[in-house]
């Protein structure tokens, strides 16, 4: 009798033993992302190149998400159209192809017509300024283009330039010259006279080396990122108009966040915006000295009067948008009033 009490006994510490060695772990497992949790994987589609500005604004997007999260989320990127393309990438998102995508509106001006009005000739003065502005106009209006995503940000480039391999002094120099562009700044170079191309910038390289392109109309920062002063040795300074993106999220992903993680996402919306236009003005800047000290390209400043010669052919374009925009029942003349407030609010 005593000896089947003594067993019971030695059983019953045996159970109380295992049973203490288990409940650390036990607590652990559920006390979240300390105790090796999964991180939360997000895949971030980009279209340009990886050294280019939209791609440096994902990776430091990426890791102050990661930082801010303390790794709860792990972002994984995929620029240089490896994941979607320049053009599918607002269908791609909403079809789940990727989490998050970052968009030039400018390559389908139908579609975004509210936010691309950023991209007409209203005087935004640099990247930084445009950004905030495109931001702002986009939180007032929430135009119905967005409604299949989540917003997680918007910026823009620089002011628009030539960039060529023959010199435009003259609006007689640029008349019939194939120039890539889009969006708004097509319709620029139309006025002035130019054949305008139409294609992604990350295929104008391989045309500006076949001759389909004698040259380009963008921000210079691209004279350094995609080295085209190797083959356009002249930049004519018009500092026109700013090409819109936007960086969108699928809504059902965004939905199954956690309200922490949407919260640190949300957080970052003007930051981001704020940081990518700085850090776009001061690229262009290095760009610019780049070209000139190491490319030996020729910056052609036009004079006052040649300048407004050129401004004047493009009074008709915003005139025949917010025509074009009210016959789309959307209040043209107020957005355009709205963006050029908006641009003496944050130019100051």
């Amino acid at each position: 009798m005593l000896k089947k009490t003594a067993v019971v006994i030695a059983g019953i510490f045996m159970a109380m033993l295992v049973s203490a060695v288990m409940l650390p772990t036990i607590a652990d497992a559920g006390s979240g992302q300390d105790s090796g949790q999964d991180p939360i994987k997000l895949n971030y589609a980009n279209f340009p190149p990886a050294p280019t500005f939209p791609c440096v604004q994902m990776e430091h997007w990426k890791e102050e998400v990661e930082k801010r999260t303390n790794g709860k989320v792990v972002i994984n990127t995929f620029p240089g159209g490896t994941l979607l393309g320049a053009k599918n990438m607002m269908d791609g998102v909403i079809a789940g192809q990727a989490d998050i995508g970052c968009l030039c509106m400018a390559y389908q001006p139908g579609r975004f017509v509210i936010t691309n009005a950023t991209s007409l000739p209203l005087g935004l003065p640099d990247a930084k300024t445009g950004s905030l502005v495109l931001l702002d106009l986009y939180k007032q209006y929430k135009p119905d283009a967005f409604k299949g995503v989540k917003v997680l940000t918007m910026f823009t480039t620089a002011p628009a330039n030539i960039m060529s391999k023959v010199p435009v002094r003259t609006l007689a120099d640029i008349k019939g010259l194939d120039l890539r562009a889009s969006g708004g700044a097509a319709q620029i170079l139309k006025a002035w006279g130019a054949n305008q191309v139409g294609m992604p910038m990350s295929a104008t390289p391989e045309a500006l080396q076949k001759g389909v392109v004698k040259g380009l109309f963008s921000s210079l920062e691209v004279m350094k990122d995609f080295k085209f002063a190797e083959t356009c040795k002249y930049a004519t300074v018009t500092d026109t108009v700013i090409y819109p993106f936007a960086v969108v999220m699928n809504i059902d992903k965004w939905n199954s966040l956690p309200k922490d993680v949407q919260a640190v996402l949300d957080g970052l919306m003007d930051e981001q915006a704020e940081w990518t236009g700085t850090y776009m003005d001061n690229h262009v800047k290095e760009a610019i000295e780049w070209s000139k000290e190491k490319q030996k390209v020729e910056f052609i400043i036009l004079s006052k009067e040649e300048k407004a010669e050129w401004d004047a052919k493009l009074t008709s374009i915003t005139d025949k948008w917010i025509a074009d925009a009210k016959a789309k029942k959307l209040p043209g003349d107020k957005i355009v009033e709205d963006i050029k407030m908006l641009k003496d609010k944050h130019s100051k």
